[in-house]
């Protein structure tokens, strides 16, 4: 009988050694499993708040589109406006002017034919002055009249 007993005791003992390797085992899977959870829960919440932070910055950059072409359509209709207003024109007429009075009193003694003909040629280069890089360089940069460079030419041949 002792056989059969030392029998019992050595598989209780085997068993007792198994079951403490299985509960040993059952903690680890388990331990192993809550922080693959709280992981994925953290990545999510991060993922989450990522969403939402691109979202906003999307719905930010989309506002700041629509306010940009709506100041981008008034200034342009401002801009229409300005050149239609009623003293433009006038303005324009008085370069033309200023520039064919500088050709005729630069080029000519007689008033009436080179009046005309001076004339007739700052219209056309007025004109020229609305296609092209030349309006915006004319609306910058004001240019000098003939009269004003020989007012100039004046002033250097008196100083010297």
């Amino acid at each position: 009988m002792t056989s059969w007993h030392d029998f019992f005791i050595g598989l209780f003992i085997g068993l007792g050694v198994a079951a403490i390797v299985w509960i040993i085992y059952i903690f680890k899977v388990r331990s192993t499993r809550k922080k693959g959870e709280s992981e994925v829960k953290k990545y999510k919440e991060m993922l989450t708040s990522r969403m939402e932070i691109e979202s906003e910055g999307v719905e930010k950059l989309k506002k700041s589109n629509e306010e940009l072409k709506s100041q981008n359509e008034n200034l342009r209709i401002s801009l229409q406006t300005m050149s239609q207003k009623p003293g433009r024109k006038e303005i324009e007429r008085l370069q033309v002017y200023q520039k064919a009075v500088d050709r005729l009193t630069i080029n000519s003694p007689g008033f009436g034919p080179a009046w005309q003909a001076a004339l007739k040629e700052s219209e056309e280069e007025f004109s020229k002055t609305y296609s092209g890089v030349l309006p915006f360089i004319r609306r910058v940069i004001p240019g000098k009249t003939n009269a004003q460079l020989m007012e100039a030419e004046d002033v250097t041949s008196s100083e010297e």
